[in-house]
């Protein structure tokens, strides 16, 4: 059985109340589907970019962009992890708009099989590991941790996923997300993309965290901006066989709630600059009717009348551009018509 060892600290409280408070924030705002779908294209490459650097990727962003643009025909290393993972990300989001994100040996191995096809041969992708194997510094090249043997994997990742759906519900997401991440680098259960796996499968426990703008997140961006401090938090050095009943996760989960907030921020702060680009920026008297409707639940011709002096003509044309920007839907007929909000 699972059962992790870790304290809530004021640090770690303090880090779960400011992420309710960010992730309510977002949900507040309203944008259209031009800029949503803007921004999920930009996260996904952003989130590619960065997990696949952390493994040792060499292709800038800049790179990686161009790589999801237009496919190479003969495709280097480099450029098939891109591949894989982006096209991973798309799976996964498809996975998490249309079923409730439950983790299950089939979805992790899924994915494994997923950012490492045409990197690993067809018996080890998709496949628990039943190999021993090392973790060695990037760097150096000096072994730094034994993960667990073999016959010890085909127990500890059922374990932990059994630990996953018992606690849900019962233990906040993020720390949920947080221990799941952490114990599935420590236990090592494939060949090779562990973290890419593992930083997926985060994701779709993320999910449950309550972000109507779940697609423009991408947390891996803030392991890549220190990707020694990662793997310090995130790893262990020495034999697990003589670490297990000693490792404390509380350092990486004041660590990875961190990084959280700092996406969400991160996101927080982008959104307006999507906002003033020429199709969709909105004028006061449009950010008028939006408050009104936040207020009230809606908002009729005669009411925005008393908010503008635009002429009735204009001001139908300013309901359209909110409709066509998908920011309120048209309800009632006639002298009846009304606006209300239109969800994300």
């Amino acid at each position: 059985m699972f059962s992790p060892n870790y304290t809530i600290t004021s640090k770690l409280l303090a880090n779960i109340k400011r992420l309710a408070v960010l992730v309510q924030e977002l949900n507040q705002r309203r944008f259209s589907r031009v800029i949503l779908m803007e921004l999920e294209k930009s996260a996904r490459a952003v989130s590619t970019f960065a997990s696949t650097s952390i493994e040792g990727n060499p292709l800038p962003l800049t790179e990686v962009k161009k790589v999801l643009k237009s496919k190479p025909m003969n495709l280097r290393n480099s450029e098939q992890e891109v591949i894989n993972y982006n096209q991973a990300l798309v799976d996964l989001d498809k996975h998490l708009k249309t079923k409730n994100p439950q983790v299950s040996l089939k979805l992790v191995l899924s994915i494994h099989q997923q950012v490492t096809t045409g990197l690993l041969p067809d018996f080890e992708s998709g496949k628990l590991r039943q190999k021993p194997v090392v973790v060695n510094n990037p760097r150096s090249g000096e072994v730094v941790y034994l993960p667990p043997d073999v016959n010890e994997v085909q127990k500890l990742v059922p374990m932990l996923i059994n630990f996953i759906k018992q606690s849900q519900g019962r233990i906040d997401p993020f720390i949920l997300a947080g221990l799941f991440h952490k114990q599935m680098v420590i236990i090592h259960p494939f060949m090779d993309g562990n973290g890419r796996t593992t930083r997926l499968v985060t994701k779709a426990l993320l999910a449950q965290m309550g972000l109507n703008t779940f697609n423009l997140f991408s947390f891996e961006n803030y392991y890549n901006q220190n990707v020694t401090q990662y793997f310090e938090k995130v790893g262990e050095f020495g034999d697990y066989n003589e670490l297990a009943d000693e490792i404390d996760f509380t350092l990486w989960l004041e660590y990875f709630t961190d990084g959280i907030i700092d996406e969400l921020l991160r996101v927080g702060h982008l959104l307006p600059d999507f906002n003033r680009s020429p199709q969709t920026k909105l004028k006061k008297y449009h950010q008028s009717i939006l408050k009104h409707i936040q207020k009230h639940g809606f908002i009729a011709d005669r009411d925005y009348a008393t908010l503008t002096d635009r002429a009735k003509a204009t001001r139908a044309l300013d309901f359209q551009k909110m409709i066509n920007l998908s920011l309120i839907e048209r309800q009632g007929k006639g002298r009846a018509t009304y606006y209300v909000l239109k969800e994300s």
